[in-house]
């Protein structure tokens, strides 16, 4: 089971996204706050994914994200936000965040990303990805390269690299490797630590930029 917590400031989302996801097999919503409350309410209640409002009038979703990422055991956070265009996108990414999706995103395929993110793969609403890949970029990851940064990674971590950005979880990874999930685990942080990244999706979007990536391989709905 899949414990999630929605933080939002707005009720009407906050209610929206717990109907949705209550109603999906493997997932309980064990929580919807605003963001005063969220790191009290992740203490105690331990949500292995935090949906969490990019901005919020009552705290900086960007704080609340720091906060939540020096937590022991931090939960998997995605940012929610209503713009595709967001400026705070490309720190929210740098800050660890696991992915970023509109509040608009397809009902049917929200549970489906949550469990993405919970099995460890990324997620990126598709309307958002450019905006994001460039404004990341810009940002700060064009020095040193992206070339240069993947250079650093053995042939087995380019491998699993490319299936990370796919939005593969550990598990599927390792079933198209032939290799153990702790095996996968280890290629993982190694990747994440070479790359100086601290997601997935700042992984997935070196990845990009580094040219490792087909056409094929960045389309779709979602990259997750």
């Amino acid at each position: 089971m899949i414990r999630v917590l929605v933080v939002d400031d707005e009720a009407l989302v906050r209610m929206g996204f717990s109907h949705i996801l209550s109603a999906a097999d493997g997932i309980e919503v064990v929580g919807a706050v605003s963001g005063g409350e969220a790191i009290r309410t992740v203490r105690e209640l331990r949500p292995d994914v935090v949906l969490l409002d990019i901005r919020m009038p009552d705290v900086d979703g960007l704080t609340v994200l720091a906060d939540l990422r020096r937590m022991p055991d931090a939960p998997v956070v995605a940012m929610l936000t209503t713009f595709d265009t967001d400026e705070y996108v490309a720190t929210a990414l740098r800050s660890g965040a696991a992915g970023f999706l509109l509040k608009d995103t397809d009902p049917e395929q929200l549970p489906h990303l949550v469990r993405s993110l919970a099995e460890g793969g990324p997620v990126l609403s598709s309307k958002v990805a450019r905006t994001v890949v460039d404004g990341y970029l810009d940002a700060g990851l064009r020095e040193p390269s992206a070339v240069r940064l993947t250079d650093r990674l053995t042939e087995r971590e380019r491998a699993v690299l490319v299936l990370m950005a796919e939005g593969l979880a550990n598990n599927d990874i390792g079933d198209r490797l032939h290799l153990g999930t702790g095996t996968v685990k280890g290629h993982v942080s190694a990747v994440l630590g070479k790359l100086e990244v601290g997601s997935r999706v700042q992984a997935a979007l070196i990845a990009e930029r580094a040219g490792l990536l087909t056409p094929s391989q960045g389309d779709g709905e979602d990259a997750r």
